[in-house]
């Protein structure tokens, strides 16, 4: 007896659009998802690519209509419902274009739900190229399986961030100057949450002092050693999921 194949099949490419997916519809596609389907993927007719479009889960699409420089891709089936994404928030200072990157890409393949970059008075830079941090997070979630992207949002400035903090989600801070031990801390305080990380200097004594007085901010360590602001933000994140995220 020949066996029933696996549904979806685990090698197709996966891809984010953003048209609304459903059963039937069609989606053009062109530019270099086109070049990567057709030239690098070599997609024939009917074969299967998974689509997501952050709002509907995901979807199985056969290819057709296959050009040089583009093809449609009609929806068949949908493979996965909308994902229940954490409640974790992570907010970091700009650091150097490579390192923020790799902060994206992080932050997208761990869970969280949203990315706020934070302007401290000692971040070393002070913009940030948001169409490369987004096609960042696109790649991410094309590649762990997400069918939802982190909300990428605009940057502000500490004093803002903190000025208009809900009162419902809790604050963990990296202070470099001593905290609670982080474990231990995290299992207190379940629900809504964010880390804040700031940038490769650190949190200067004026900034370190306005966070500790927001009502919900809670001071904690990273460990015994210096860590640079990238791997803080991973190894923040990666806390959080294991202790009162998805990884439970």
């Amino acid at each position: 007896m020949t066996a029933t194949p696996a549904w979806p099949p685990q090698s197709a490419p996966r891809l984010h659009v953003e048209t609304l997916l459903g059963e039937g519809v069609a989606v053009p596609v062109d530019g270099n998802p086109a070049h990567y389907l057709i030239s690098v993927m070599r997609v024939k007719p009917d074969d299967i690519v998974l689509l997501f479009d952050g709002r509907s889960g995901e979807w199985a699409a056969k290819a057709r209509d296959i050009r040089k420089r583009d093809l449609v891709l009609e929806v068949v089936s949908q493979t996965k419902a909308p994902e229940n994404v954490p409640d974790f928030w992570l907010c970091c200072a700009p650091i150097k274009k490579g390192r923020i990157d790799l902060i994206a890409e992080k932050a997208c393949e761990l869970g969280v739900a949203k990315l706020q970059p934070v302007l401290t008075r000692r971040a070393v830079v002070d913009k940030l190229n948001f169409d490369r941090l987004h096609a960042h997070l696109v790649e991410a979630a094309e590649q762990c399986g997400r069918t939802a992207l982190p909300d990428l949002s605009e940057m502000v400035k500490l004093d803002a961030l903190i000025r208009d903090w809900p009162d419902d989600r809790w604050l963990f801070f990296a202070d470099e100057t001593g905290g609670e031990p982080l474990a231990d801390t995290l299992k207190a305080h379940p629900g809504p949450a964010a880390f804040l990380i700031g940038p490769e200097g650190g949190f200067d004594p004026a900034e370190r002092e306005a966070i500790r007085g927001v009502a919900k901010a809670v001071p904690v360590s990273l460990g015994p050693r210096i860590l640079r602001a990238e791997t803080a933000a991973i190894a923040a994140t990666s806390a959080w999921m294991t202790i009162n995220g998805d990884w439970r």
